[in-house]
């Protein structure tokens, strides 16, 4: 296990991560502004549809991220696609895209906290694309159609502001589309680095519409681009890779405080904004409660002290916002602010945490986890609920130590949609720490559950975060994994 968490740490960097057919297929689009990566990137779209004809995570099944890999993907072969397989790999999409979109009124419309990032404002514009292109028929009051409505009130409410490098709309300026151009603020939208929000598909757009041939745009590409020519949903994301990693490996009790981790430890030090904190990259101008509380959390843990009004700059008179001008709030940073607030000593009668946890209850309702919109699986959400409220706030969690407990399946793993090292991984954490703060759990649940992990440790792993599409940032992942093992290991 030393071993293992040493080459973990010697691989941390500006973060590693799956790439994505969404983001590859707006570079795809690039044939006349740069085509040494629209062709790498069309050629890595044509090896990586699907056997129904989609594009997107292999698994899980998602209607949001298919949704939208496919018709960017078909706009992008249609944009490029010279060769009659080309033309027949967009027919299959059409038809896997008819298939997904058929009777998908309730996966595409119902908890919002299910929806990828921005869904609601980019479907549109890539439907309204499609059409023009000729893909796709005119969709009347289909599902996709009626979703253009959704986006014309959101803008509605974000008039009169524009996207800049300080909005998280710049993450996804994309969504401007062709016919909202006016609100993006060209000359204050790009990172340092040349992105729009660090992200490659937002980059890209801006590359071919906004800022044709920008040399910066196009730099921040070249960089980016994976070996097999495509792109991950998200680059950098350095502070989020660091801290996550960090956070899980603080529960295994033999991990030695070398000169690595100081040396991350102290760019995360570096990087903190007092009254602000830090967003999911060093470089990224948009800060946020859930890294600024989970990065508070992992410096505490390592014996360095951030202000904590940086966390209180985030409170709602109901809950902590994750960021400005969101449409409904995380429940996960939530359960951050509030396993940050408790590591800084805050105790359980302090207004802040009494809100935190009223907020908790009412999203729980009646069931016995809860789902998040940064994450695909409960089990994200309910084993980090668990390990910042076992021996704080029991009573909050106790049915939820149980959900998990009746959810393992006969061969010792968890999972939401198929059994994955991720989820199976938060489970054993938040058994564990249970076990240790709270109440006993029966010790052969724990060795089923260490055996499977043990014989699925290994990538790659299930895209189960929710980005603009589904994504996997792989080093956080197995972090978890090697966490996960160790600590059931030490509570049996």
């Amino acid at each position: 296990m030393p071993e293992l968490i040493e080459q973990l740490l010697q691989e941390i960097g500006p973060g590693k991560m799956s790439n994505v057919a969404y983001d590859t297929a707006w570079v795809a689009r690039l044939g006349d502004i740069d085509w040494e990566l629209s062709s790498q990137a069309l050629d890595w779209l044509v090896e990586h549809q699907l056997q129904d004809g989609s594009w997107g995570a292999q698994e899980p099944f998602y209607y949001h991220d298919r949704v939208i890999s496919t018709l960017a993907a078909m706009i992008a072969l249609t944009h490029r696609g010279r060769r009659a397989h080309d033309k027949e790999q967009i027919e299959r999409g059409l038809l896997a895209l008819e298939r997904i979109t058929s009777g998908a009124t309730q996966g595409l419309r119902s908890d919002p906290n299910g929806a990828t990032i921005g869904f609601e404002m980019i479907a549109p514009t890539l439907v309204a694309e499609a059409e023009k292109l000729g893909i796709i028929k005119q969709q009347g009051e289909s599902i996709l159609k009626r979703l253009s409505k959704e986006r014309s009130q959101k803008l509605s409410r974000i008039q009169g502001k524009l996207i800049t490098r300080d909005t998280t709309m710049a993450f996804s300026t994309e969504m401007a589309g062709v016919d909202e151009q006016h609100i993006i603020d060209v000359e204050n939208l790009q990172e340092s680095n040349g992105s729009s929000g660090n992200s490659p598909s937002a980059t890209a757009y801006i590359a071919l519409y906004i800022k044709p041939h920008d040399p910066s745009a196009l730099d921040y590409l070249h960089k980016t681009m994976g070996k097999d020519g495509g792109f991950p949903n998200l680059s950098p994301f350095d502070a989020f890779e660091i801290s996550w990693t960090l956070w899980n490996l603080h529960f295994t009790s033999n991990l030695t405080i070398g000169p690595r981790i100081k040396s991350l430890l102290n760019l995360l030090a570096n990087s903190w904004q007092p009254g602000r904190g830090i967003g999911f990259a060093t470089n990224y101008s948009v800060k946020d409660s859930d890294m600024t509380s989970v990065v508070f959390d992992t410096l505490l843990q390592y014996g360095y002290k951030k202000d904590i009004e940086s966390i209180f700059a985030y409170e709602e008179q109901e809950y902590f916002q994750c960021f400005p001008l969101e449409m409904n709030p995380s429940i996960s940073a939530n359960i951050h602010v509030l396993g940050a607030l408790r590591q800084a000593g805050i105790g359980r009668e302090h207004p802040s945490i009494q809100k935190l946890i009223r907020f908790l209850k009412q999203n729980k309702g009646s069931n016995h986890y809860w789902l998040d919109k940064w994450h695909s699986s409960p089990y994200y959400t309910t084993g980090h609920a668990i390990i910042a409220a076992a021996g704080y706030d029991d009573d909050l969690v106790r049915d939820s130590v149980e959900w998990i407990i009746s959810s393992q399946q006969s061969n010792g793993s968890w999972g939401t949609y198929i059994s994955t090292a991720e989820e199976t991984a938060y489970a054993l954490q938040a058994l564990s720490v249970w076990s240790q703060k709270s109440g006993k759990i029966e010790p052969e649940v724990i060795r089923k559950g260490i055996r499977w992990l043990q014989e699925h440790s290994e990538g790659p792993y299930q895209p189960l975060w929710i980005g603009k599409c589904l994504y996997a940032p792989n080093l956080v992942i197995r972090s978890a994994v090697l966490s996960a093992i160790q600590l059931a290991k030490e509570i049996l």
